[in-house]
């Protein structure tokens, strides 16, 4: 079948993406575990780039990246290969997807995602970027960061912030893929074969991507705060929750979110495209063979 071949493609899509927008989930990142409890290191975006760039040059916005690029194909191909799965078995008889089965078929996706792929990939860039900031860094490259972290605290070091990655990777393919599915379903109106300018899809994508940082950035503060450096603090997901709302307030829940809304809604445009585009490709030529 093409879905192998279009999940490996639509994860070097991702790989070429996160390579560009990179620096912007680094600031997302290092705002999120600035603590309001503790004086706070930034005044903002432009005050945490600018302190990255001159404690540890531009290659200092890249730390942690290694970590997303490594899991980026794996990622996409257990999202798009369970939600096409699942997909396929709540299709009605006229091969259609409404907008509830997309969203359960998508949370299914995320959480398939979270379990296999997510949690260790994110638990390692966040380790990463969080050990940059202290004063004697320990991590000298992605490898031997793994190696440590599996030495010091077991392969369960690699599993920090399970439930929040869980909770989160649900909710934002849930979202991703309801928006997406609906956005779909009603531009073809009754005719399911009208085709969909890439164009199009590239906005429907960012439109997904927009409703699902919205929709799930505190779960993703959780989250990151659950994997840092600092995770021992926190005697669950709930518990974390519990303490930034006492400690700095319901704004806390939001931190990160416009460098994590630039880089989202590219990311969701541009490996929709591709997965659209290589379906297209792939179902022209099963079809002629």
């Amino acid at each position: 079948s093409g879905e192998p071949i279009s999940c490996r493609l639509s994860g070097i899509a991702g790989g070429i993406e996160i390579c560009i927008t990179f620096p912007t989930e680094y600031v997302k990142t290092q705002l999120q575990l600035d603590e309001k409890a503790n004086p706070p290191k930034y005044k903002g975006i432009v005050d945490c780039v600018k302190q990255t760039v001159n404690g540890h040059g531009v290659r200092g916005l890249y730390r942690g990246l290694s970590s997303l690029l490594y899991g980026s194909i794996p990622k996409a191909a257990v999202r798009f290969g369970v939600f096409e799965f699942l997909s396929n078995k709540m299709r009605d008889e006229k091969g259609r997807l409404d907008s509830t089965r997309g969203l359960f078929c998508g949370l299914g996706a995320g959480v398939a995602e979270a379990v296999l792929i997510v949690c260790p990939m994110e638990t390692v860039k966040v380790k990463f970027i969080h050990d940059q900031t202290s004063a004697n860094p320990k991590y000298k490259g992605f490898f031997h960061g793994v190696r440590e972290i599996i030495r010091v605290e077991g392969l369960k070091g690699t599993y920090q912030g399970l439930t929040a990655t869980v909770l989160k990777q649900g909710s934002n393919q849930a979202i991703r893929f309801y928006v997406m599915t609906s956005l779909r379903n009603w531009y073809k109106g009754d005719d399911p074969n009208k085709a969909i300018n890439p164009l199009i899809t590239g906005l429907f994508g960012a439109v997904a991507g927009a409703a699902s940082v919205f929709g799930n950035t505190p779960l993703d503060v959780v989250k990151t705060r659950m994997q840092g450096l600092e995770a021992h603090k926190y005697k669950s997901t709930l518990d974390c929750a519990m303490k930034i709302m006492k400690h700095e307030g319901p704004k806390a829940f939001y931190k990160g979110t416009v460098p994590r809304l630039g880089r989202v809604c590219m990311d969701v445009a541009i490996v929709f495209i591709i997965y659209e585009e290589v379906v297209k490709v792939l179902n022209i030529v099963w079809k002629t063979d």
